[in-house]
């Protein structure tokens, strides 16, 4: 396993962009760009295309800052990962509000989660070297607020007793608020995201789409992608919020607004008013 730090501490800079502050000194359609990455492929829709699920979650300035504060570790708020576990008897207590994310193996989970805790110099994500390999779920904690869960990869050589282990997750963590799905954005939906949607809808978890690596797809690609996401999620979907979130962590496009959902979600962000 290799051992990454999220950066921050010393002889480990804060990555370009990762603080809110650094992303007000851009100019406004770039801040844009950063902050609200969906809402630049806006202006590329056909007429009459239905732009309702590009605007669901907009935060505005003084939530986008509340929630950058929870990622934010000091002293009296630590930020650390727990535990990790193969089975739901190793797994930490159910003591706080939890998110989990899951996806396919190389799908950019573990590089989003270092983004995530970008400013909290002390956590360490593991990441496998061989994808798939990742078989244990991973706890972090956020201080008194929640806990951030990182579940293995499936799909590629994922572990026999991945669907065993997951399953058993969702079932019976109780204090399980939301599930992130993680898809590439280059590729969009593939079979075995089809496979984790129908489980997390069987178990009548609530969920919602994020799009990795968009900086790796081209405008049309990406767009085609979403269009073609939001339609299966409206239709076939009971349970995924509507609005997808599009991410970047070698940029850190949309990385602010997922911290903010994140914080909204757990209940520690009740009231977010729009931008």
């Amino acid at each position: 396993m290799l051992l990454a730090r999220a950066g921050g501490a010393a002889g480990w800079a804060t990555p370009p962009l990762a603080a809110l502050s650094q992303v007000l000194r851009l100019e406004r359609s770039r801040r844009t760009a950063i902050v609200f990455p969906l809402q630049k492929l806006e202006r590329y829709l056909a007429p009459g295309t239905d732009t309702a699920p590009f605007r669901l979650f907009q935060p505005g300035l003084a939530a986008l800052q509340r929630s950058e504060a929870l990622f934010r570790s000091d002293r009296g708020h630590p930020i650390d990962y727990v535990s990790s576990a193969v089975r739901m008897d190793h797994a930490p207590p159910p003591a706080l509000p939890e998110v989990c994310f899951i996806g396919r193996s190389n799908v950019g989970k573990s590089s989003l989660i270092r983004a995530l805790f970008s400013l909290a110099p002390e956590v360490e994500v593991r990441v496998s070297k061989t994808p798939g390999h990742t078989k244990k779920i991973n706890f972090f904690k956020v201080g008194k607020y929640f806990t951030l869960v990182d579940m293995p990869g499936y799909g590629y050589r994922s572990p026999q007793d991945f669907v065993e282990m997951v399953e058993a997750y969702l079932q019976e963590r109780h204090n399980l608020k939301r599930t992130f799905l993680l898809v590439d954005g280059v590729v969009g939906l593939q079979k075995t995201d089809h496979i984790a949607v129908e489980m997390l809808e069987e178990f009548g978890i609530p969920y919602v789409v994020v799009l990795t690596k968009i900086d790796r797809a081209s405008r049309g690609l990406l767009l085609k992608n979403v269009l073609e996401i939001q339609e299966f999620v409206k239709k076939s979907t009971q349970g995924c919020f509507p609005q997808l979130f599009l991410v970047s962590s070698v940029e850190f496009s949309g990385v602010h607004l997922l911290r903010c959902f994140v914080a909204h979600v757990t209940g520690n962000l009740p009231i977010v008013e729009a931008s």
